[in-house]
């Protein structure tokens, strides 16, 4: 099932947006509810490396900076419960990409405000040294022509907003009002959401998700001074739909939402997720307008609302929210609901098109390791090592020309997950269960595998061009075992070490 951002049935709505922000607390909200911690604390479909609220929902990863020394990411997040709704800025910091400490909530709705109905999605910059978010706030319009955002289950005015902190990213301050409350005169948009935000010479430039009603998506450009008084200048990108009827705009490609703009290898790439996925463009900056050269998809699977960052070295860095792939009943009644991805460095390949690995620094994650040399015990070598607690690295060199296929699976039960690699399916050699994805670079390129099981979530790198996400929700009763077919050069297995004692990820 695709589960996009605001995909979910009309009853669960924002709800109680009007909750104060001091209630909002990691601290108080698990000392009101031990049983439920001490539950998702046991739960084995829950992740051990990768971030995550200490329960509810979490969406998109929002502002991602490096700061104080510090890496910082918020996301959306709903303190009500494991389902869509309140959105606010939910706040965790890492000194390494891996290893995340909860803080204090960053941004909450505020009642009666211009952001009363959820504080949605945007960026994180430092203005000479101040660091500053902005983001989308929502709320009622004010008529029908004020409206900006109709998904079939809402109607709401977005517009944009800045706050600020002046005590290290503990607090913040919003503005008094939205910085740019009203679309572009005359352009009947299908959203209006999700601001990314450069430096660019002596200005700042903000690239908005939108779409324009009839046509497709568009990602709409401004400039400012000083972040908080902004000139429409005009579309930075656009595109057509995929002309199919759809009371969602996002759903069909009518509207774009979370851009990502950032220059890259003497090119520029541009992110937008719609219809469920994440595509990236690459292609020249020039006069203020972005001119596509290669596209592709940022990954194959359950992946959405890409956001990057420069890490300390100054290297690109990429982040995404991997959805929930059961019915809502089931992530509500486990009380947790969505994960972030693992880091990806990014860069351009000699052919221009965008290349993603995992981040060195999880590398500082691996324990035991089993080598599987490549000769007439392969097979039975990789059959002997066990993995435990649903936590493991796995890497495979492939054969080029040589079909594979690597199996993890439970004594007595059904695959657990299922990597084939077919080099003569054209278009879809690689498949990670139900899901497939083009490897075109294998036999010219590295033909390396890279897998990252973590309770529920499945990540594949192939190479450094395709990745697919997963989701899979039958937990073993014993160790996962490799079982192989086919040929590989080199296999290799590390355990993974959890980053909280308690699932918890605090």
């Amino acid at each position: 099932m695709t589960t996009s951002r605001r995909t979910f049935l009309a009853q669960f709505g924002i709800g109680s947006a009007a909750a104060l922000f001091e209630r909002h607390t990691w601290a108080q909200t698990f000392k009101s509810n031990d049983a439920l911690s001490t539950r998702l604390a046991a739960d084995p479909l829950r992740p051990q490396f990768h971030l995550l609220p200490r329960a509810n929902w979490m969406n998109d990863p929002c502002g991602p900076i490096f700061a104080g020394g510090r890496y910082h990411m918020f996301f959306q997040y709903n303190p009500d419960g494991a389902y869509w709704g309140d959105m606010h800025w939910a706040h965790a910091s890492s000194p390494d990409l891996v290893h995340w400490q909860h803080e204090v909530i960053a941004l909450a709705p505020a009642p009666g405000s211009y952001d009363r109905d959820g504080v949605f999605s945007g960026c994180a910059v430092l203005d000479q040294g101040v660091p500053t978010l902005i983001y989308t706030g929502v709320a009622p319009p004010t008529s029908p022509a004020d409206a900006t955002l109709r998904d079939g289950a809402h109607t709401w005015r977005e517009v944009q907003c800045v706050a600020v902190s002046h005590d290290g990213l503990k607090t913040w301050q919003k503005s008094p009002a939205p910085v740019i409350s009203v679309p572009p005169a005359g352009l009947a948009v299908t959203g209006f959401r999700d601001p990314c935000v450069w430096r660019e010479d002596r200005d700042w430039m903000l690239a908005l998700g939108s779409g324009v009603r009839g046509q497709g998506g568009a990602i709409l450009l401004y400039r400012s001074s000083d972040l908080h008084h902004w000139t429409y200048v005009h579309p930075l990108f656009d595109g057509a739909a995929e002309g199919r009827p759809s009371v969602n705009p996002v759903d069909n490609g009518e509207m774009w939402e979370c851009p990502d703009f950032f220059p890259l290898g003497g090119r520029h790439v541009l992110l937008v997720s719609t219809a469920g996925k994440v595509r990236w463009h690459v292609g020249r900056y020039e006069q203020q307008r972005f001119l596509a050269e290669k596209s592709g998809s940022v990954d194959f699977g359950a992946y959405y609302a890409a956001r990057s960052m420069l890490d300390r070295d100054g290297k690109r860095v990429l982040w995404g929210w991997i959805p929930e792939r059961r019915p809502e009943s089931a992530y509500r009644a486990a009380g947790w609901a969505g994960v972030m991805s693992l880091p990806r460095v990014l860069s351009l390949g000699d052919d221009g098109s965008l290349r993603m690995e995992p981040a060195p620094a999880l590398r500082r994650l691996r324990e035991q390791r089993a080598r599987v040399v490549a000769d007439g015990s392969t097979k039975s070598s990789a059959t002997a090592v066990r993995i435990h607690n649903l936590a493991a690295e796995i890497a495979v060199e492939l054969v080029p020309t040589r079909a594979f296929r690597l199996q993890l699976i439970a004594k007595g039960e059904e695959p657990f997950a299922e990597v084939e690699y077919q080099p003569d399916r054209r278009g879809s050699e690689l498949r990670l269960n139900r899901t497939y994805s083009s490897f075109p670079h294998l036999r010219n390129a590295n033909s390396s595998l890279r897998l990252f099981v973590d309770g529920s979530v499945i990540e594949l790198f192939a190479g450094a061009t395709a990745v697919i996400t997963d989701r899979v929700y039958n937990a073993p009763a014993s160790p996962l075992h490799i079982d192989l077919e086919g040929t590989a050069d080199r296999l290799e297995v590390w355990q993974m070490k959890p980053i909280s004692r308690d699932r918890l990820t605090s």
